[in-house]
């Protein structure tokens, strides 16, 4: 059984190449050899495809070219655990991956160090993150309105759960300016007045942490296992081992007592917005 991130990934994007072709699991089933819980496995993850049904199922989709070598060469490593790729920031793959991943969570907690989580940010901060990040000028404004199609998770109409652990040093730094800050702020507020999102803050008095070690996004899934991603700037990884993603799943429940309340984040948050908004 995979079930690995990548495994789920080519899952997702055969699903959807399914429908795209306009078949049901029962109309593909009547086209292969194999059976609609075969079917349901591979697009869930749960089973790899041999490189002859693979064929066999883009045949089917009519996919060809680039995007069937790239489908090809992505079920090769499917079983393999943790998936780490290198190069530009935004890695393409990985990003859909996230996008796929989010959609299909039940929990998301995110470990800010640095900056706003993504799920939090305004286009304006955004924008700034991408500009000074290095990102290419005209790529800028597709992975702006990637971030906030990213947003409607937190308010569908059935919302993943948010928890979003952010250190103070990300409130204090005036990424964008004043204004872009402030709105910045506001935003946050807002969005921790809904049900299901929670935003506690690790401030400078609590001093060294057990959260230091680096940002992160814990995934959690109904019927999966949870899913760590980390992104660096030339890199990014999916970790999926239970091995590897349980010590994340226990550092959530010591900062959720470590860091400040919901009502103590939010009236910090409100400290620094008034600061910003009396200059």
């Amino acid at each position: 059984m995979a079930n690995t991130a990548k495994a789920r990934v080519l899952g997702a994007e055969l699903r959807e190449l399914r429908k795209q072709a306009g078949f049901t699991v029962r109309a593909l089933e009547q086209r292969l050899s194999f059976s609609r819980s075969t079917i349901s496995r591979i697009e869930c993850g749960d089973k790899v495809p041999s490189a002859e049904d693979l064929g066999a199922i883009l045949a089917i989709y009519q996919v060809t070219g680039a995007r069937r070598n790239e489908l090809i060469e992505a079920a090769k490593e499917a079983d393999q655990p943790n998936w780490t790729e290198v190069g530009n920031p935004g890695i393409p793959r990985q990003l859909s991956a996230l996008l796929e991943f989010e959609r299909e969570a039940t929990r998301i907690v995110d470990l800010s160090l640095v900056r706003v989580p993504g799920l939090l940010q305004t286009a304006d901060y955004a924008r700034t993150v991408f500009r000074t990040g290095g990102i290419p000028p005209e790529r800028i404004e597709m992975l702006v309105a990637i971030r906030m199609g990213r947003r409607e998770v937190l308010t569908k109409a059935s919302p993943v759960d948010f928890l979003a652990f952010i250190d103070e040093a990300v409130l204090r730094r005036p990424v964008g300016g004043a204004e872009v800050m402030a709105d910045q702020l506001r935003h946050i507020l807002k969005m921790g007045d809904l049900d299901n999102v929670l935003v506690q803050v690790l401030p400078f008095e609590l001093g060294a942490h057990i959260g230091q070690d680096g940002s992160h996004i814990l995934l959690e899934f109904a019927k999966a296992d949870p899913i760590v991603h980390l992104e660096h700037r030339r890199s990014g990884q999916f970790l999926d081992e239970r091995a590897d993603t349980t010590g994340f799943c226990e550092l959530t429940s010591t900062l959720r007592t470590e860091a400040l309340d919901v009502d103590q984040s939010a009236e910090l948050i409100r400290s620094y917005l008034d600061d910003l908004e009396g200059r």
